[in-house]
């Protein structure tokens, strides 16, 4: 059986509501049909396995489902599904037992909470061909996260001015860059161009040091095959990562892409908030998130504590412990990604938010490329602020031997500049 739990908010019965869901997404229909026999749907009908009642609200989330009801029923409900009725695509478990749960009318507002797949999911998918082990063995790190910057387009950098960014971040330590979503092929900056300049600075810096610093160049298309064609630029250009849009790309890019990838996948979920941001409707990230590790992400962004959005860091905190939760085994953890508006001060806070854990990407943007030292300086200072978090050490002491951390918290700790 598939499990899907799901928060079901309505001004009548949760129950009857609860069967309804079962009903529609399996065998239901509005109508008698020929054929449609009792031993049918014991075999492919979903089944109501447990209701737990919530607190009623008073506001309803499809405000235009409420009628003149002030008082809604709110329940998680456990319904399973056969595997007979869905089998293992993820597109058909997308659509059979999500896609048309939010169109039922009675419904005030349906959230999905949980998801628990049986194991022949994992024979069926490649899942991630990197994941935790991989990006940390790419990179050279360990005991601490690696630490990442992005290239933003909002500096129009053209493809040799990148090139010098990338060349001083490389110096300054830094073990991985990304393009920003945003940044796949335009005029200013086209791939081609883009992997041409920055590759030889960091093949250069492999062949003096031994560190290969991990540069995602963003190869993101609707068309697979113009993807793929991307993904090879890369690899032929000696680089190793790539970052996907994977809302943009869908199931079926992703698949077609990990299938043939030899490229470390660097998951950004631009557009993820409008599937969650409502409380009482859309996903929680747990399951949103079980689709693309199956599909064979090796990297995964999930914001991180303080963020300059809208994501409170408890929602950081429970995506965090979704990404690293084996699924069906370690082998298909992503790599966390903390990010957004991250410049070091928030490293305390997310080892004690994480348990201890340092198997994290901590990716920042303005809090590396906009420290008043340069980019440069930037890299010195989270790498400060993260030793000073795994050692137990105030920031504020260790900045006083520390210069870069010192601007660092001089800039960015009100929280505005990062």
């Amino acid at each position: 059986m598939i499990r899907l739990t799901y928060r079901i908010e309505t001004p009548g019965s949760v129950e009857a509501m609860a069967s309804k869901i079962a009903s529609d997404q399996s065998t239901g229909t509005f109508v008698a049909l020929p054929g449609e026999t009792e031993e049918l749907k014991a075999r492919v009908a979903a089944r109501v396995v447990a209701v737990r009642p919530l607190p009623p609200t008073h506001q309803a989330s499809f405000s235009d489902e409420a009628g003149g009801a002030k008082q809604f029923n709110r329940a998680d409900v456990d319904i399973d599904f056969p595997m007979d009725a869905v089998g293992t695509d993820l597109s058909a478990l997308m659509t059979i037992a999500i896609g048309g749960v939010f169109s039922i009318k009675g419904l005030t507002g349906i959230r999905i909470v949980d998801m628990k797949l049986p194991r022949e999911f994992a024979a069926a998918h490649l899942g991630p061909q990197f994941g935790v082990a991989g990006s940390f063995a790419l990179t050279g790190v360990k005991h601490r996260p690696i630490i990442g910057t992005i290239v933003k387009p909002a500096l129009g950098l053209r493809p040799h001015e990148t090139a010098d960014m990338v060349g001083e971040l490389i110096e300054a330590g830094v073990d991985f860059i990304k393009d920003d979503e945003k940044l796949m092929s335009p005029a200013y900056s086209p791939l081609k161009d883009r992997v041409a300049a920055i590759m030889p600075k960091i093949l250069a810096h492999e062949q003096k040091t031994g560190k290969k610093v991990m540069y995602a160049f963003g190869i993101s298309h609707a068309d697979p095959d113009e993807m793929m064609r991307n993904h090879d630029m890369v690899l032929e250009a000696g680089g190793n990562c790539a970052v996907v849009n994977i809302n943009s790309i869908g199931f079926g890019g992703l698949a077609f892409l990990r299938k043939r990838s030899s490229l470390v996948l660097h998951a950004h979920r631009n557009g993820w908030d409008i599937l969650t941001r409502h409380a009482g409707l859309g996903f929680e990230f747990s399951v949103w998130q079980q689709f693309w590790r199956l599909l064979g992400i090796d990297q995964f962004q999930i914001n991180g504590i303080r963020v300059k959005y809208w994501e409170p860091d408890e929602s950081f905190v429970q995506s965090y412990k979704a990404i690293s939760t084996p699924l069906f085994s370690e082998d298909d953890r992503a790599l966390p990604v903390v990010c957004s508006g991250q410049w070091g001060g928030q490293a305390p806070d997310t080892i004690a938010a994480t348990g201890g854990s340092t198997a994290l990407l901590y990716l920042c943007g303005g809090g590396i490329v906009s420290h008043p030292g340069g980019p440069g300086a930037g890299v010195k200072a989270v790498k400060q602020a993260w030793e000073a978090a795994v050692a137990g050490v105030p920031l504020d002491a260790y900045a006083q031997d520390h210069p870069e951390l010192a601007q660092s918290i001089e800039k960015f700790a009100d929280g505005k500049a990062a």
